[in-house]
């Protein structure tokens, strides 16, 4: 395997791509006894159309998190069971461009790896099986919709993007899912779970060898998976609102401000470009933060920072507050202040330094390691590039930033409002 250093991050990665087209990396830890494999496929709930072997697919919402729960089934039984026998602790995540798998164990790390590996590469699925799966996620389902915090951001997507498949929630609906069969679960799987289409990421004290070893033997030979099909996306926004009455103590809010259409490879630098944006603008440090705090707009829950999915990005607001009309408005005012008498740079300074701190602390993670360096590898961008990216930010492009993105014509907002007594 070919060992990848940055020395900025006193760091690095060994890095093989094998003969069926998988990209494997591992990051050695030596002396740590806990051990980390996750599997990533570049398949989420935004993927809803594409060509396998020249027919053209238009799937349900919700079937990239369907089959998440699905690909736990093996010809033998259940693959926790088998996880659980070797000391391993599962699970996984399905978000919008992506679905990952991943255990972690302290013993019997490569039992645990044969496990994931097969489990991941192997679509068994049966209707009776297939069929019992879909009042497990209704139910799930049905959670999520009860959840403010949930709702809060769903609805602010829906109302921003109505013509990008991020309007849709992950999970689908109770009523698409019921469209959701065997067949169209094994086309997704033949379309997107290709070695080609996933990265294998292993954090701990292990031979990368030995891993590589594991995933050339225990994945399939190269397939020639489908086409995505993303002609009919839009990245044009909406500026709009949504409300919405639910349980809650407290005015729930979320506001975004759409960015410019960012291509794939500019993602890294577009979220880091963005987040420090907030920083200077509302973050926890910054004058505003202070004064809506002090007045009690705000509270310790409000958050500022970028959010992009594939081919759209925003600056999002959300938090708790009795006005929350005039935390955005004081926002918008603060981005055109910044705008005219530019960035502070001794502040701009402060907060790369503790982004760069933030980034590398976020080493230590291994869960968070593997998923940043999968979800931008996917987008064609390095997440060990981090540090220099952060450190090329200048003033000029946060204030860039600002003055095309924090207007009123780009702001869309979903409220959640308390239910009358």
């Amino acid at each position: 395997m070919k060992r990848i250093d940055y020395p900025e991050l006193h760091d690095g990665f060994f890095e093989e791509i094998l003969p069926n087209g998988l990209r494997v990396r591992v990051l050695p830890r030596p002396g740590f006894a806990r051990k980390f494999a996750f599997l990533a496929v570049d398949f989420g709930s935004n993927d809803r159309d594409f060509t396998l072997d020249g027919e053209k697919f238009h799937v349900p919402a919700g079937i990239a998190h369907y089959l998440e729960h699905k690909m736990f089934d093996l010809p033998e039984g259940n693959a926790m069971e088998q996880f659980a026998a070797h000391g391993g602790g599962n699970n996984a995540f399905t978000n919008y461009s992506m679905t990952a798998y991943y255990v972690e164990c302290t013993e019997e790390f490569e039992e645990n790896l044969k496990i994931l590996l097969r489990m991941v590469t192997t679509p068994y699925f049966t209707p009776e099986s297939v069929e019992k799966e879909r009042g497990i996620i209704a139910q799930e389902i049905r959670m999520y919709e009860d959840s403010p915090d949930n709702a809060v951001f769903e609805n602010l997507f829906a109302v921003m993007y109505p013509k990008h498949p991020i309007s849709v929630p992950v999970a689908g609906s109770v009523e698409s899912i019921a469209d959701i069969t065997p067949e169209l679960l094994y086309a997704c799987c033949r379309a997107f779970y290709t070695p080609q289409n996933m990265m294998l990421c292993v954090v701990g004290d292990v031979d990368a060898e030995e891993v590589a070893r594991l995933a050339r033997e225990y994945t399939p030979a190269p397939a020639p998976g489908g086409v995505r099909l993303i002609s009919g996306w839009s990245g044009e926004y909406s500026c709009g609102t949504m409300e919405k009455t639910m349980e809650v103590a407290m005015p729930m809010f979320a506001a975004g401000f759409a960015s410019e259409p960012i291509a794939p490879q500019n993602s890294l630098r577009a979220e880091i470009v963005g987040d420090l944006a907030a920083e200077v603008l509302v973050g926890e440090s910054s004058p505003l933060y202070q004064r809506l705090y002090e007045k009690s707009l705000i509270d310790s829950d409000f958050s500022c920072g970028f959010e992009q999915v594939r081919g759209v990005g925003l600056l999002e607001l959300s938090g708790d507050s009795e006005e929350p009309d005039t935390v955005i408005g004081a926002v918008i005012d603060e981005a055109e202040r910044i705008v005219r008498e530019g960035v502070d740079a001794a502040q701009l300074e402060r907060l790369r330094r503790s982004m760069i701190g933030r980034r590398t602390r976020e080493l230590d993670s291994f869960e968070s390691t593997c998923y940043r360096m999968s979800a931008y590898f996917f987008e064609g961008a390095e997440y060990f590039d981090s540090v220099r990216t952060i450190q090329s930010v200048t003033a000029q492009d946060i204030t860039d930033f600002l003055r095309t993105v924090c207007r009123r014509d780009r702001l869309s907002v979903s409220y959640i409002r308390p239910k009358e007594a």
